[in-house]
């Protein structure tokens, strides 16, 4: 390597370092929206109308980053926040930011922490579409309840048996001459899956693990 290509290659490096490989993953953002009601912040949720992805999972405001459209992550939590609930950015008091979050699914997901104010829950607009509606949970409930815990397993198909009965290859290992382990389904690897339940509402997946690290900052 010539002195000058190495120059290039340093001065290429990210002065910031992000996620590596971020342009492969589904880019979001999402909000945790606080409310203070008769002196007690309560987090607001949303349940997602029953006909779209995810029907009837309890989550917080947000959806994917859009270019052209948004600046930055930020933009895109203010702006999914107003197509899914009606509340305006004006209503929204930005107070900070959890770590990126990468989740097993193929998803980047920077989680904003916003307080909302009271008078914007009244004049709320939910888009059934995607909203089935709203769910305001004391602050103080979610701190001291202790979510239970369960298990799942994920695994690396290399092939699939198809509906017709045939082998569907995804990774040709066997033709890359890689070794053994990678021509059948590999990794079994088990990850934790906390559940919040409030009422007759239970909250899983993503945003429970959002909202368990939002819960160790209080």
């Amino acid at each position: 390597m010539k002195k000058e290509d190495l120059k290039k290659m340093i001065s290429n490096l990210p002065k910031y370092p992000s996620v590596l490989g971020r342009d492969r993953f589904f880019n979001s953002a999402v909000l945790i929206p606080l409310v203070k009601i008769k002196g007690e912040y309560y987090l607001l949720f949303q349940k997602r109308a029953a006909n779209i992805r995810q029907g009837g999972d309890i989550c917080f405001p947000g959806g994917g980053f859009e270019k052209g459209v948004d600046k930055n992550f930020k933009q895109t939590a203010l702006r999914e926040t107003k197509e899914e609930l009606g509340i305006d950015k004006k209503e929204i008091k930005i107070v900070g930011q959890l770590d990126t979050m990468v989740a097993p699914i193929g998803a980047i997901v920077e989680v904003f922490v916003g307080i909302i104010k009271k008078k914007a829950l009244k004049n709320m607009v939910i888009d059934k579409n995607e909203v089935e509606k709203i769910i305001l949970v004391p602050l103080s409930y979610l701190k001291k309840q202790e979510p239970e815990v369960y298990t799942l397993k994920s695994e690396v198909k290399p092939y699939e048996i198809n509906e017709l009965g045939k082998k569907e290859i995804y990774f040709p290992a066997e033709e890359l001459g890689l070794p053994e382990v990678y021509k059948e389904p590999w990794g079994n690897k088990k990850h934790k899956v906390w559940v919040y339940k409030y009422k007759d509402e239970v909250i899983w997946g993503m945003t429970a693990v959002i909202l368990q690290d939002f819960l160790k900052k209080y």
